[in-house]
């Protein structure tokens, strides 16, 4: 079926050898207190490598000319007293870890068991497949990075590093599903070698878990805490695998785009560790700034009492320390009772980045305007139809009032029904809606119900594409001395449905699986920008491709081409979301 296509469950479906949970009660996986440190040799593994760091010995696995060393531990495990706090770090030599097998899954929020899924009741059970059932291996001790190097990198190299931060909306997604090896070869075989590295970060509840007791606990955005962390894991360890701290890129899709720009933006702009960058340059694919309300807002409030009701802590003097006290299985149950992201209620995330005054002093969008973010070159672009795959769930939206009152009573509370009336018919109504919906340049086609290529398009533009474009407006007035380059990408363009959908560069551009034109290029620029802080510097044989701020150009992929197009589509839309973006906070 096409909706289970490549999607922005670059989580649950890329990974869907892996995956096997009851969606119905949500319950959690087995093996919550599996150790991937201590994994078993795999049968398959032909020859093994070992690395020593200051973190410790660690054995990995040699297969297709790639060294791999999954979960090595960057943070004590967070159970018991330590869930629901800040990471601690590993103090003391992990002594010699066989790190052979892929790293552990952190507990995922797969399918809410208290949710309004229309999706679901269109496309049949899915919820019942063995792909969107338990993860195997999720457990609470899951901090980790994984590491992939040409084969027989030595110590010395110096190579650059490509830093993973995987997306999955705050609430799936893990490291073992990014395999790294294709991209790895791909830097080889154009003489640009690279050491990758992947971040485990706690996700949903367990890392992003918002209220008022918790931002008075000073635990928020863990999820970030953790991201960071593994950073300055890197910084301390990654010489030893052949790798220079002095030029890591952070790279992610998704939520792990918008983890970038946060990461960028974390504690006001500060990104050194010892008085030195964790990262220099940044690629943010399909995510940028996220306007949100506070971590103790009435939103972030709402969840977490929910949590605490369906944990049955209500009464408790401490309803925080009773969340640590929960058996896995029952904090569990409790984290996923909210609404997920595979529901009605889609982009509206129960579980995202909220300003804590701490890790995130304002909104993110707050930040960008001032400035407060680090000052690294940076690439930035989104799928061509990235509201395709959330709008489906709504088939009830007919109306342009439809999609106003929805959009008031599940993501914009603060702003007004005539204001939100106001951006939705910046998009048109009638014939002229659809035809200009999304997927885009489809005609008439795709309307699979009435106003679905309207809410598509709007969807995509709010959380991806125009605030792309927002943020590059405050990058040119602040930073103009910064260069950034950024594009549209549309080779999936044609799809039935889901177009140019949102992750759908996975397949193509970090896995490789389809070896197209697009994912050639468009991986020999990031590795270029990897190396020299430029797309256009290394590899040869692609277009010039220029800065954002000469002309407002975006490089367009195509399957088999790439050509330049103006960033002024849809301009009453974004000139609408510039001057009242302060109403939109998720």
């Amino acid at each position: 079926m096409v909706a289970l296509h490549s999607l922005f469950w670059s989580s649950a479906l890329l990974a869907a050898r892996t995956f096997a949970q009851d969606a119905g009660t949500a319950s959690p996986a087995p093996a919550a207190d599996a150790d991937s440190a201590d994994a078993p040799v795999s049968q398959l593994a032909i020859k093994t490598a070992t690395v020593t760091s200051p973190a410790g010995t660690f054995i990995g696995n040699v297969i297709n000319n790639v060294e791999s060393y999954g979960g090595i531990p960057y943070a004590q495990a967070p159970v018991g007293p330590l869930r629901l706090r800040p990471p601690q770090r590993i103090t003391g030599n992990l002594g010699t870890r066989d790190v052979t097998g892929p790293a552990a899954a952190c507990p995922q929020f797969v399918v809410s068991n208290d949710s309004k899924n229309v999706l679901f009741d269109l496309l049949g059970d899915i919820a019942g497949l063995p792909f969107v059932q338990d993860v195997t291996g999720q457990t609470e001790d899951c901090l980790t990075v994984t590491i992939a190097r040409p084969a027989g990198t030595k110590a010395d190299a110096k190579l650059p590093v490509l830093f993973w931060i995987f997306g999955g909306g705050f609430e799936l997604g893990w490291t073992s599903m990014y395999d790294g090896s294709s991209l790895v070869n791909y830097g080889v075989s154009i003489g640009e070698p690279f050491v990758f590295v992947a971040v485990n970060y706690r996700v949903a509840g367990w890392g992003f878990m918002p209220g008022k007791e918790i931002k008075a606990d000073g635990s928020g955005n863990l999820g970030l805490r953790d991201q960071r962390m593994g950073l300055e894991w890197v910084a301390d360890n990654i010489a030893s695998f052949g790798g220079d701290p002095d030029k890591v890129t952070i790279w992610g899709e998704s939520a792990g785009s918008i983890s970038v720009f946060d990461q960028m933006a974390l504690y006001g702009g500060q990104y050194k560790y010892k008085n030195k960058p964790l990262f220099r340059g940044a690629i943010m694919s399909s995510g940028s700034i996220v306007p949100t309300e506070a971590i103790d807002s009435n939103k972030g409030q709402i969840v977490y009492d929910k949590v605490v009701a369906t944990a049955g802590c209500s009464g408790a003097a401490d309803t925080l320390n009773c969340l640590r006290g929960l058996s896995y299985a029952d904090f569990y149950r409790a984290v996923t009772s909210v609404p997920g992201l595979l529901s009605y209620q889609s982009l509206a995330l129960s579980y995202l980045p909220r300003p804590d005054g701490d890790t995130l002093p304002q909104s993110p969008h707050l930040l960008a305007d001032q400035g407060l973010y680090a000052p690294v070159p940076f690439i930035i672009g989104d799928q061509e139809d990235e509201g395709t795959l959330f709008g489906i769930f709504q088939p009830n939206l007919t109306s342009p009032a439809d999609l106003v009152d929805y959009l008031k009573a599940y993501y914009f509370q603060r702003a007004t029904k005539a204001d939100l009336a106001e951006y939705v018919a910046t998009y048109d109504t009638g014939i002229a809606a659809v035809v200009d919906g999304s997927p885009h340049r489809t005609g008439l086609l795709n309307e699979i119900f009435p106003g679905f290529k309207r809410r598509a398009a709007v969807l995509g533009d709010l959380v991806f594409t125009l605030s792309r474009r927002v943020m590059l407006q405050h990058a040119q007035r602040l930073r103009p001395s910064v260069p950034f380059w950024s594009y549209l990408a549309s080779q999936n363009y044609g799809t039935p449905v889901l177009g140019s959908l949102h992750g759908g560069d996975i397949l193509q551009v970090f896995l490789g699986v389809l070896d197209n034109y697009a994912a050639r290029s468009q991986r020999a620029y990031y590795i270029n920008f990897l190396y020299n802080l430029d797309p256009n510097v290394g590899k040869g044989g692609y277009p010039s491709w220029p800065k954002w701020m000469q002309g407002k150009q975006l490089m367009q992929f195509f399957k088999g081409s790439s050509s330049l197009l103006s960033d002024d589509f849809r301009k009453d839309s974004s000139d609408w979301l510039s001057l009242h973006i302060d109403e939109l906070l998720f």
